[in-house]
């Protein structure tokens, strides 16, 4: 699964494990509509395994620790069962020992589904996955927000008492991204930023402009800039490129192409109505590629820019530093959020390929 991806749960009785290379706190809360335990009594962890409908079962330090919920006897009222981790280890963070939670039928053991949450850096705590309640169906999707304050700031954020008061949570969810609150933001590679504004997710139309120079002067060079659109579970939707300047239904569509490079500003743009992308779509990487084969050794000032189009505000820039000799560059990537609001992460990533075509299966790894 990736991060906003959900699936039917065709059981009633379901596990969550949670296994790491380090030994990890597994917890669960049960959430009313409001998002809040109706009492620390729904807050389902080591000292407290057993609640209404959902347990805490050890693995005893040989297998991942599970939280066991059994949707028939969750009580009335209750809409969302969230299973939270944490390393064992106070202070430790997730960087370098990503998580994997399994989804398994309670009674076999067979496994319905895996999430491993990426690029994981300072959260010393995640929601990992949630089981939730929808038209009168259980199913159960890949959350993976993070939390720089530990599973005191997960336990604050859900209405459970704590003994010590908490940190203050981070700025955006998602353990410590920043967000457009501040103005514009400049990203180094493999950096996130959470597109909030005001505390409301940016879903109005936005314009992603690409740019580079010739790094000789005197040569033109002919870049191509696209957009992938990939489904919750990595699956291609579309692209939008140079040959193809509109797709989505007209929520996604290109400038048309630049063949020298020359001048001032984007060189490229594509058009992103974030509110009309619709639910098949949950993942854009965008893209640069050198059809002419040329190296991007060769090509100087690489940027690309997120801009409201309503305003004409830039709200994030990300200057491609170092180059590899290749014709290819990932430049940018944006998630929707099980939340619905979009995340942009600087990429910089190269690969062998001269067109569109040849970035989709890299571009879906990335995802």
């Amino acid at each position: 699964m990736t991060p906003g991806s959900n699936i039917p749960l065709p059981t009633a009785q379901v596990a969550v494990d949670v296994a790491a290379p380090v030994r990890l706190d597994v917890s669960g809360l049960l959430l009313t509509g409001d998002g809040k335990v109706r009492s620390d009594d729904d807050f389902i962890f080591y000292n407290q395994p057993t609640g209404s409908g959902v347990s805490y079962r050890s693995g005893g330090g040989t297998a991942p620790d599970a939280i066991v919920i059994d949707t028939a006897a969750v009580p009335a009222g209750i809409e969302k069962i969230v299973v939270t981790a944490s390393p064992d280890e106070a202070g430790q963070s997730f960087q370098g020992i990503e998580p994997t939670a399994t989804i398994r039928d309670a009674a076999t053991g067979a496994p319905l589904a895996t999430f491993t949450p990426p690029r994981l850096s300072a959260e010393t705590a995640l929601v990992i996955v949630e089981v939730y309640l929808r038209n009168g169906a259980w199913k159960a999707r890949a959350v993976g927000q993070g939390y720089a304050n530990g599973l005191a700031g997960i336990a604050t954020d859900f209405g459970v008492s704590v003994e010590e008061p908490a940190p203050a949570p981070a700025t955006a969810p998602g353990s410590g991204k920043v967000n457009l609150d501040k103005g514009r933001v400049s990203l180094k590679k493999n950096e996130t930023v959470s597109l909030v504004k005001a505390g409301r997710p940016l879903l109005s139309q936005v314009r992603m402009g690409l740019g580079w120079e010739p790094a000789y002067s005197g040569s033109d060079i002919d870049l191509d800039a696209s957009v992938i659109a990939y489904g919750p579970n990595r699956d291609h939707v579309d692209s939008c490129y140079f040959g193809k300047l509109s797709i989505l239904n007209g929520a996604i569509k290109h400038s048309g192409d630049n063949l020298t490079g020359d001048g001032s500003g984007d060189d490229e743009v594509i058009v992103v109505d974030l509110g009309r992308i619709p639910p098949e779509a949950s993942g854009l990487v965008f893209t640069v590629n050198s059809f002419s084969g040329q190296k991007f050794t060769e090509v100087s000032k690489a940027y690309c820019r997120l801009v409201d189009a309503a305003t004409d505000e830039e709200l994030v820039r990300f200057d491609l530093t170092g180059a590899e000799p290749q014709t290819g560059v990932m430049m940018a990537k944006l998630i929707r959020q099980f939340s619905g609001e979009w995340e942009m992460t600087a990429m910089g990533e190269f690969v062998k390929s001269r067109t569109v075509r040849g970035m989709v299966k890299p571009a879906a790894k990335s995802l």
